[in-house]
């Protein structure tokens, strides 16, 4: 063979080589998730990222842990406006609305169209994908997602003469036992009957009043609240009677990091919180502990938590098949399963608790189920367009009640009028 030919040929397979090598080179996708680096729960989703690859290997999953909720959206956000933009993340639910104004996302469903696909997004707990379905789209897979259910010490009921199998099931029977429980020395009070935080997540533990109270703070489209009705008073001055009547609740404002160590420690008897506390509590607790639905006034209640799956509009296609894939990957009833025994969240779909692992898990650990167990009776949690806003404005006029600043009425009718001008421009 002639050199000249010799040469053209290695030159046109030079040329063409990296045009292979790009073809064959995985899809990278990164993937934001709130939690701080190190830790139990960056180690699992290490571990997904390296199963998913293995079993994946056309795909390059990159965790990238990014803080608080908060801190994972403003890190998104800020990416996207940087030119430099992530392809999924795990952020809250209510974060929903401001996602789609800030045009941040697309909906699962303009993807998810085989019939397999079609399948798989009805496979989940309604209530869970009530956040994220909005004009008949779906925004956000569920994920890490919640309720708030009741902690109770069942050594504390005994010895205060209560059944220690048995919670409160109403208002009422929930303060009664909260006076039973409170243990007070002259001025000093060593244990508190209840518990309920009012910070970090304030309008959340409000909202599972008002849904008891037979009320509602948003409508589904995320435009109007309604914030000062009675049953929102009612529920917001049944939370403050506790505290500044009938003194079985510490005053002023919980904290939401320190109430599962109060309860670990003896310093209250029942708490409200998340049930993605359960596997922190199941692993410190030096004493039998129940999980209790949340007692009822007109009905029982809580609203969902937690965080969805969603997937940003700035991933070319190649990323949002990819991204699909390990959606769906990551959601099977056997991950789901898993996810929730490691972490103590719900897990997302019905079929999820009938593998062999949960089945064993809740053999030995009943009280896992009883977050499913109060998904019948649970509601959206509330969301609105600029939801931060909104919803600090709420936490501010909640606190301002709880710490005896205001009346809750005032403090109600001040947030409603706030939230509407918020929201004027959405209407």
């Amino acid at each position: 063979m002639p050199d000249l030919t010799r040469r053209s040929i290695l030159a046109s397979s030079l040329v063409a080589m990296p045009a292979i090598v790009r073809a064959q080179s995985p899809v990278e996708l990164s993937f934001l998730f709130p939690v701080a680096v190190g830790g139990p729960i960056t180690k699992i989703i290490d571990g997904y990222a390296a199963a998913f690859e293995q079993e994946n290997p056309d795909i390059k999953l990159k965790p990238v842990y990014a803080g608080s909720y908060t801190d994972t959206l403003t890190k998104a956000l800020t990416a996207m406006k940087g030119g430099d933009p992530a392809h999924l993340a795990v952020l809250l639910a209510v974060d929903v609305f401001t996602l789609i104004d800030q045009d941040a996302i697309v909906p699962f469903d303009t993807l998810a169209t085989s019939a397999e696909d079609q399948s798989w997004l009805k496979s989940f707990y309604p209530a869970f994908l009530a956040n994220g379905t909005i004009e008949g789209h779906c925004w956000g897979i569920p994920f890490q997602r919640s309720t708030v259910v009741m902690y109770w010490n069942k050594d504390a009921f005994r010895e205060v003469g209560l059944d220690p199998e048995v919670p409160p099931a109403t208002w009422q029977e929930h303060t009664a036992f909260a006076e039973k429980l409170t243990r007070r020395a002259g001025s000093e009070t060593s244990r508190w009957g209840v518990e309920i935080p009012g910070s970090g997540f304030t309008y959340w533990l409000y909202q599972a009043l008002v849904t008891q109270a037979g009320g509602a703070l948003a409508a589904a489209d995320g435009k109007t609240v309604t914030l000062d009705t009675k049953e929102a008073v009612a529920a917001l001055q049944y939370w403050m009677d506790l505290a500044q009547n009938d003194k079985v609740h510490p005053p002023g404002i919980v904290e939401w990091g320190t109430t599962p160590r109060d309860f670990l420690e003896g310093r209250a008897g029942m708490i409200w919180h998340t049930t993605g506390n359960l596997s922190n509590i199941r692993t410190n607790a030096k004493f039998p502990f129940g999980v209790a639905l949340l007692p009822a006034d007109r009905r029982r209640g809580s609203p969902t938590g937690g965080g969805n799956f969603h997937l940003f509009k700035s991933a070319n296609e190649a990323q949002r098949k990819a991204a699909l894939r390990f959606v769906k990957w990551a959601t099977t009833p056997e991950r789901a399963a898993q996810w929730s025994i490691d972490t103590g969240y719900v897990a997302v779909r019905p079929d999820a608790w009938t593998t062999p692992a949960m089945a064993k898990y809740v053999a030995g650990f009943p009280q896992a189920t009883v977050a499913r167990d109060q998904l019948p009776f649970a509601v959206a949690e509330f969301s609105t367009h600029d939801n931060q806003r909104v919803t600090k404005v709420l936490d501010d006029q909640l606190q301002a009640a709880l710490t005896g600043a205001k009346p809750a009425q005032a403090a109600l009718q001040e947030a409603q009028h706030q939230a509407e001008r918020l929201l004027r421009p959405y209407l």
